[in-house]
């Protein structure tokens, strides 16, 4: 089918593209190109060198024959947004589009309201461009499991059924985001939802754990398809940082008391998932809510793991407790379901001892490009 990539120069966007072409679907990329300005305004880098996106796509062109067309500009654009719909005529729309990082949402006023600018409005104009010219188009939304929060009971996959004085209803499960970042994708959600509801729009929102992971079949075919990692203390992930810091010979900061759980999935499980939300459209007027994790850990449960396959690998690593510079709960219940993708045919690639060794082992070849002082954290919810 016809699939645009909004966000396909991105960390998930990128290797989601070249699946997808893979397949056979056509794929068209869409991308302003801020991740990288922000990386120019953060003076930081990924650890793994990145090419342009322009030769990344042209050395996809020359290995495997599929042509995969760009198109650069911002969602925020109505009239560049619509000529990409009139020109593509797209079958589904797969949205990674958006700021990504909930620190870089708390840096200041102008952070946050960037964030929610960009993600909300940008997703708005998308809405209405499938509305106004590819009603048929389905929406592959990534959303976030971080749109839940930690509540003491069971996360369900969207909505929950509630029984209040006598009468019972199916709802929208209640969202507790813990930053400006997460609370764009909760207004996203919503607006998904009534647009869904009132113009019969087809949508899937993916709401996914935490990425990790550095190839997929499609990047690991040669050294200008490669994806970035990102290491520092507003993008990189916590167990992207306690990588970098085993192979730069700092110890493993955890925030806080560490209890801190979140979902995850490997990279190669993202693109996977795309794949069987376009091949599964939802029903037209539906919007549909996909947990999209394979299994959830502890801060401490990632330092713990990061600290073995280091020593494995002849790295003295300390684990040592910092202040946490977020406002969240340290230590709480946390049970989530995500039957939907497996019952669609998901086969997990778990986070075993092999897949962090050959993070570790990119990380040691690249790690003269760490920038150190960019790893420990530097913005504070307070």
């Amino acid at each position: 089918m016809r699939i645009i990539v909004a966000g396909g120069d991105g960390f998930c966007g990128w290797p989601t593209a070249l699946y997808l072409s893979k397949q056979g679907h056509e794929v068209a990329i869409l991308d302003n190109m801020v991740r990288r300005k922000i990386d120019e305004e953060l003076g930081s880098n990924s650890v793994v060198p990145i090419f342009s996106l322009e030769d990344r796509v042209n050395k996809w062109e020359e290995l495997t024959g599929n042509k995969i067309e760009i198109f650069t500009g911002d969602l925020n654009h109505y009239d560049f947004l619509s000529q990409v719909f009139k020109q593509v005529e797209p079958e589904a729309f797969v949205h990674f589009a958006e700021q990504r990082s909930a620190p870089y949402s708390m840096i200041d006023r102008e952070h946050a309201i960037y964030t929610q600018t960009n993600n909300v409005m940008g997703n708005l104009n998308v809405l209405y461009a499938i509305k106004e010219f590819a009603p048929d188009c389905h929406l592959i939304k990534l959303g976030t499991m971080g749109e839940y929060g930690t509540p003491n009971i069971d996360i369900e996959e969207g909505y929950i059924e509630i029984e209040h004085k006598g009468r019972k209803d199916r709802m929208p499960y209640p969202k507790q985001p813990g930053s400006f970042y997460h609370l764009s994708k909760v207004h996203d959600s919503h607006n998904i939802m009534f647009a869904c509801k009132i113009w019969g729009i087809r949508a899937t929102d993916l709401n996914q754990g935490v990425v990790y992971g550095l190839h997929t079949d499609e990047t690991a075919l040669d050294p200008v398809l490669a994806n970035r990692l990102d290491y520092d203390g507003v993008f990189g992930t916590a167990l992207n940082r306690f990588l970098i810091q085993a192979a730069t010979g700092h110890d493993i900061t955890v925030y806080g008391s560490g209890g801190q759980t979140r979902a995850f999935l490997n990279i190669k499980d993202t693109v996977r998932c795309i794949e069987i939300a376009a091949n599964n459209p939802a029903d037209i007027g539906e919007f549909r809510v996909f947990n999209q994790f394979t299994e959830y850990f502890s801060v401490n449960d990632l330092a713990e793991k990061v600290q073995k396959v280091s020593k494995e690998a002849g790295l003295d690593v300390e684990i040592t407790k910092i202040e946490n510079p977020r406002i969240e709960a340290e230590d709480h219940y946390y049970h989530a379901v995500n039957t939907k993708l497996r019952d669609l045919g998901l086969e997990p690639n778990l986070l075993t001892n092999e897949v962090l060794s050959d993070i570790l082992k990119a990380v040691l070849e690249n790690k003269t490009h760490v920038k150190k002082e960019n790893v420990l954290p530097s913005i504070s919810w307070k």
